[in-house]
Protein backbone atom coordinates (compact mmCIF):
# COMPACT_ATOMS: atom_id res chain seq x y z
CA UNK A 1 0.00 0.00 0.00
CA UNK A 2 1.21 3.25 -1.21
CA UNK A 3 2.16 6.05 2.13
CA UNK A 4 2.21 8.96 -0.79
CA UNK A 5 -0.61 11.60 0.24
CA UNK A 6 -1.70 14.58 -1.68
CA UNK A 7 -2.03 17.72 -0.13
CA UNK A 8 -3.51 21.24 -0.96
CA UNK A 9 -0.58 23.25 -2.79
CA UNK A 10 0.38 26.62 -1.83
CA UNK A 11 2.69 29.29 -2.88
CA UNK A 12 5.08 29.55 -0.23
CA UNK A 13 7.72 32.54 0.30
CA UNK A 14 10.96 32.25 -1.63
CA UNK A 15 14.47 32.88 -1.96
CA UNK A 16 15.87 34.36 -5.11
CA UNK A 17 17.98 32.11 -7.19
CA UNK A 18 18.78 34.04 -10.11
CA UNK A 19 21.45 34.28 -13.26
CA UNK A 20 22.08 37.15 -15.56
CA UNK A 21 24.10 35.78 -18.44
CA UNK A 22 25.36 37.85 -21.25
CA UNK A 23 28.47 39.56 -23.57
CA UNK A 24 31.42 41.37 -22.42
CA UNK A 25 30.19 44.84 -21.72
CA UNK A 26 26.53 44.48 -21.36
CA UNK A 27 26.49 45.36 -17.62
CA UNK A 28 26.71 42.12 -15.88
CA UNK A 29 27.95 43.27 -12.54
CA UNK A 30 26.39 46.33 -12.34
CA UNK A 31 23.11 44.88 -12.92
CA UNK A 32 23.61 42.27 -10.34
CA UNK A 33 24.71 44.81 -7.94
CA UNK A 34 21.74 46.96 -8.16
CA UNK A 35 19.08 44.28 -8.32
CA UNK A 36 21.03 43.15 -4.98
CA UNK A 37 20.70 47.18 -3.59
CA UNK A 38 17.19 46.75 -4.04
CA UNK A 39 17.09 43.64 -2.20
CA UNK A 40 19.09 44.75 0.51
CA UNK A 41 17.40 47.79 1.36
CA UNK A 42 13.81 46.66 1.54
CA UNK A 43 15.24 43.41 4.21
CA UNK A 44 17.45 46.03 5.93
CA UNK A 45 21.01 43.67 5.16
CA UNK A 46 24.01 42.56 4.24
CA UNK A 47 25.59 42.03 0.01
CA UNK A 48 28.33 39.43 -0.32
CA UNK A 49 30.23 39.21 -3.20
CA UNK A 50 32.27 36.68 -4.19
CA UNK A 51 34.27 38.53 -7.19
CA UNK A 52 36.03 36.02 -9.44
CA UNK A 53 36.94 38.66 -12.31
CA UNK A 54 39.82 39.97 -10.46
CA UNK A 55 38.15 42.33 -8.33
CA UNK A 56 35.93 44.16 -10.98
CA UNK A 57 33.24 44.26 -8.49
CA UNK A 58 34.97 46.78 -6.01
CA UNK A 59 35.20 49.09 -8.88
CA UNK A 60 31.57 49.58 -7.81
CA UNK A 61 32.24 50.31 -4.58
CA UNK A 62 31.42 53.64 -4.59
CA UNK A 63 28.33 53.30 -5.07
CA UNK A 64 27.24 49.99 -3.50
CA UNK A 65 27.54 48.94 0.19
CA UNK A 66 28.96 45.12 0.15
CA UNK A 67 31.91 42.93 1.69
CA UNK A 68 33.99 41.02 -0.90
CA UNK A 69 36.34 37.68 -1.27
CA UNK A 70 38.13 38.57 -4.63
CA UNK A 71 38.59 34.32 -4.97
CA UNK A 72 41.70 33.60 -7.85
CA UNK A 73 41.34 29.95 -7.65
CA UNK A 74 37.24 29.72 -8.10
CA UNK A 75 37.32 25.72 -8.43
CA UNK A 76 34.27 23.93 -7.26
CA UNK A 77 35.77 23.20 -3.64
CA UNK A 78 36.83 26.79 -3.30
CA UNK A 79 33.09 27.89 -4.13
CA UNK A 80 30.91 25.14 -2.20
CA UNK A 81 33.08 26.18 0.60
CA UNK A 82 32.52 30.10 0.15
CA UNK A 83 28.71 29.01 -0.36
CA UNK A 84 28.54 28.13 3.62
CA UNK A 85 30.22 30.52 4.68
CA UNK A 86 28.08 33.47 2.72
CA UNK A 87 25.21 31.77 4.00
CA UNK A 88 24.50 35.01 6.62
CA UNK A 89 23.84 37.18 3.86
CA UNK A 90 20.54 38.86 2.96
CA UNK A 91 22.16 38.41 -1.08
CA UNK A 92 24.66 36.96 -2.55
CA UNK A 93 26.32 37.81 -5.56
CA UNK A 94 28.69 35.16 -7.31
CA UNK A 95 30.45 37.42 -10.35
CA UNK A 96 31.12 34.97 -12.33
CA UNK A 97 29.99 31.52 -12.49
CA UNK A 98 31.67 31.31 -15.61
CA UNK A 99 35.06 30.68 -14.12
CA UNK A 100 34.33 27.80 -12.33
CA UNK A 101 33.38 25.82 -15.27
CA UNK A 102 36.63 26.84 -16.74
CA UNK A 103 38.46 25.65 -13.71
CA UNK A 104 36.91 22.27 -13.86
CA UNK A 105 37.24 22.04 -17.92
CA UNK A 106 40.74 22.51 -17.11
CA UNK A 107 40.72 19.60 -14.25
CA UNK A 108 39.27 17.51 -16.23
CA UNK A 109 41.84 18.23 -19.01
CA UNK A 110 44.51 17.51 -16.60
CA UNK A 111 43.08 14.15 -15.55
CA UNK A 112 42.41 12.87 -18.73
CA UNK A 113 46.28 13.57 -18.97
CA UNK A 114 47.20 12.15 -16.21
CA UNK A 115 45.02 9.22 -15.53
CA UNK A 116 42.84 7.93 -18.21
CA UNK A 117 45.67 8.20 -20.98
CA UNK A 118 44.04 11.17 -23.00
CA UNK A 119 40.04 10.03 -23.09
CA UNK A 120 38.30 13.04 -21.52
CA UNK A 121 35.47 11.15 -21.82
CA UNK A 122 36.00 9.01 -18.91
CA UNK A 123 37.96 11.57 -17.32
CA UNK A 124 34.23 13.37 -16.99
CA UNK A 125 33.45 10.34 -14.83
CA UNK A 126 34.95 12.35 -12.11
CA UNK A 127 34.13 15.48 -13.76
CA UNK A 128 30.41 15.04 -13.72
CA UNK A 129 30.32 14.58 -9.74
CA UNK A 130 32.02 17.62 -9.13
CA UNK A 131 29.96 19.44 -11.15
CA UNK A 132 26.76 17.76 -9.36
CA UNK A 133 28.13 19.24 -6.26
CA UNK A 134 28.52 22.46 -7.19
CA UNK A 135 24.91 22.71 -8.56
CA UNK A 136 23.59 21.01 -5.07
CA UNK A 137 25.01 24.14 -3.47
CA UNK A 138 23.78 26.51 -5.29
CA UNK A 139 20.11 25.31 -4.93
CA UNK A 140 20.49 24.66 -1.03
CA UNK A 141 22.08 28.18 -0.70
CA UNK A 142 19.85 29.32 2.11
CA UNK A 143 19.35 33.12 0.44
CA UNK A 144 19.01 35.57 -1.88
CA UNK A 145 21.69 34.64 -4.72
CA UNK A 146 22.67 36.15 -7.81
CA UNK A 147 24.47 34.86 -10.22
CA UNK A 148 26.54 36.11 -13.39
CA UNK A 149 27.63 34.42 -16.51
CA UNK A 150 29.53 34.91 -19.52
CA UNK A 151 28.76 34.12 -23.01
CA UNK A 152 30.58 33.86 -25.99
CA UNK A 153 30.60 36.58 -28.67
CA UNK A 154 29.92 36.55 -32.26
CA UNK A 155 29.55 39.73 -34.49
CA UNK A 156 26.74 39.56 -37.13
CA UNK A 157 26.00 41.88 -40.00
CA UNK A 158 22.79 43.84 -40.18
CA UNK A 159 21.12 45.98 -42.93
CA UNK A 160 19.22 48.58 -41.68
CA UNK A 161 17.36 51.18 -44.18
CA UNK A 162 19.80 50.13 -46.59
CA UNK A 163 22.70 50.51 -44.50
CA UNK A 164 24.80 47.71 -42.81
CA UNK A 165 26.67 47.39 -39.41
CA UNK A 166 27.64 45.12 -37.32
CA UNK A 167 26.15 43.90 -34.30
CA UNK A 168 27.77 42.25 -31.32
CA UNK A 169 25.39 39.34 -29.91
CA UNK A 170 26.19 36.88 -26.91
CA UNK A 171 25.74 32.91 -27.33
CA UNK A 172 25.07 30.11 -24.93
CA UNK A 173 26.46 30.98 -21.48
CA UNK A 174 29.68 29.25 -20.34
CA UNK A 175 28.56 26.57 -17.65
CA UNK A 176 27.47 23.27 -17.81
CA UNK A 177 24.60 22.66 -20.16
CA UNK A 178 21.13 22.40 -18.20
CA UNK A 179 22.42 25.40 -15.72
CA UNK A 180 19.68 27.46 -16.64
CA UNK A 181 17.59 24.90 -15.06
CA UNK A 182 18.76 25.87 -12.12
CA UNK A 183 17.54 29.00 -11.53
CA UNK A 184 13.94 30.37 -11.15
CA UNK A 185 14.57 33.48 -13.53
CA UNK A 186 17.42 34.23 -15.92
CA UNK A 187 17.89 37.39 -18.14
CA UNK A 188 20.05 37.84 -21.06
CA UNK A 189 21.20 41.35 -20.98
CA UNK A 190 22.71 42.60 -24.41
CA UNK A 191 25.31 45.21 -25.26
CA UNK A 192 22.79 48.29 -24.36
CA UNK A 193 22.11 47.08 -20.73
CA UNK A 194 18.63 45.66 -21.70
CA UNK A 195 17.65 42.50 -20.02
CA UNK A 196 15.04 39.92 -21.40
CA UNK A 197 13.43 38.29 -18.94
CA UNK A 198 13.34 34.54 -20.68
CA UNK A 199 12.77 32.44 -17.58
CA UNK A 200 10.98 33.25 -14.47
CA UNK A 201 9.03 30.90 -12.00
CA UNK A 202 7.03 33.61 -10.87
CA UNK A 203 5.50 34.55 -13.92
CA UNK A 204 5.52 38.13 -13.00
CA UNK A 205 8.16 39.09 -15.41
CA UNK A 206 8.37 36.30 -18.04
CA UNK A 207 9.13 37.76 -21.94
CA UNK A 208 9.58 41.38 -20.54
CA UNK A 209 12.19 43.54 -21.98
CA UNK A 210 13.56 45.67 -19.09
CA UNK A 211 15.62 48.89 -19.96
CA UNK A 212 18.69 48.81 -17.60
CA UNK A 213 17.07 47.11 -14.49
CA UNK A 214 17.95 48.50 -10.97
CA UNK A 215 16.90 48.91 -7.74
CA UNK A 216 13.08 49.35 -8.07
CA UNK A 217 12.90 46.49 -10.19
CA UNK A 218 14.75 44.10 -7.26
CA UNK A 219 12.47 45.24 -5.00
CA UNK A 220 9.57 44.32 -7.55
CA UNK A 221 10.80 40.70 -7.27
CA UNK A 222 11.47 40.43 -4.00
CA UNK A 223 7.88 41.37 -3.39
CA UNK A 224 7.09 38.98 -5.34
CA UNK A 225 8.79 36.38 -3.61
CA UNK A 226 7.46 37.81 -0.07
CA UNK A 227 3.50 37.00 -0.80
CA UNK A 228 2.93 33.88 0.13
CA UNK A 229 3.19 31.72 2.91
CA UNK A 230 6.32 30.84 5.44
CA UNK A 231 7.99 27.67 4.30
CA UNK A 232 7.69 24.89 7.16
CA UNK A 233 11.56 24.92 8.42
CA UNK A 234 13.00 21.48 9.20
CA UNK A 235 15.80 19.84 11.03
CA UNK A 236 18.22 20.46 8.37
CA UNK A 237 17.92 24.10 8.38
CA UNK A 238 18.53 24.23 12.47
CA UNK A 239 21.62 21.78 11.51
CA UNK A 240 22.52 24.57 8.58
CA UNK A 241 22.19 27.74 11.34
CA UNK A 242 24.11 25.58 13.79
CA UNK A 243 26.92 25.41 11.42
CA UNK A 244 27.02 29.17 11.00
CA UNK A 245 27.35 29.51 14.50
CA UNK A 246 30.30 26.51 14.52
CA UNK A 247 28.25 24.35 16.10
CA UNK A 248 27.68 20.25 15.55
CA UNK A 249 24.71 18.66 15.33
CA UNK A 250 25.39 16.98 18.53
CA UNK A 251 26.12 20.44 20.29
CA UNK A 252 22.77 21.45 18.84
CA UNK A 253 20.78 18.25 20.54
CA UNK A 254 22.84 19.17 23.38
CA UNK A 255 21.69 23.48 23.59
CA UNK A 256 18.05 21.50 23.35
CA UNK A 257 18.06 19.39 26.04
CA UNK A 258 19.81 21.75 28.44
CA UNK A 259 16.93 24.00 27.82
CA UNK A 260 14.23 21.48 28.02
CA UNK A 261 12.96 21.57 25.02
CA UNK A 262 12.69 19.58 21.93
CA UNK A 263 12.60 20.34 18.33
CA UNK A 264 9.56 21.68 17.08
CA UNK A 265 9.44 23.45 13.52
CA UNK A 266 6.94 25.68 15.14
CA UNK A 267 8.74 27.58 17.56
CA UNK A 268 11.55 28.23 15.06
CA UNK A 269 12.46 31.71 16.76
CA UNK A 270 12.85 29.43 20.23
CA UNK A 271 15.27 27.07 18.25
CA UNK A 272 17.42 29.74 17.01
CA UNK A 273 17.57 31.91 20.41
CA UNK A 274 18.42 28.51 21.97
CA UNK A 275 21.66 27.44 19.82
CA UNK A 276 22.64 31.28 19.68
CA UNK A 277 22.63 31.79 23.16
CA UNK A 278 24.50 27.84 23.70
CA UNK A 279 26.88 29.29 20.90
CA UNK A 280 27.98 32.67 22.64
CA UNK A 281 28.43 30.61 26.15
CA UNK A 282 30.67 28.24 24.44
CA UNK A 283 32.49 31.13 22.74
CA UNK A 284 33.14 32.44 26.50
CA UNK A 285 34.04 29.26 28.13
CA UNK A 286 36.95 29.25 25.23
Amino acid sequence: MSNYVFQQATKEKSKLKLAIFGPSGSGKTYTALRLAKGISEELGGEIGVIDTEFGSASKYSDRFNFKVVNLDEPNISNMVDLLKVAAGFDVLIIDSLSHTWKELLDEINKLARTKYRGNTWSAWSEGTPMQQEFVKALQKFPTHLIVTMRTKTEWLTVTENGKTRPVRVGLAPEQGKGIEYEFDMLMEINPEHAVNVIKDRTGRFQDEIVEEPGEDFGKEILAWLQDGVAPKKTKADLISEGARLELSPQEIGQALKEANAEWDPDQWDTMLNIITGFAESKEVAE
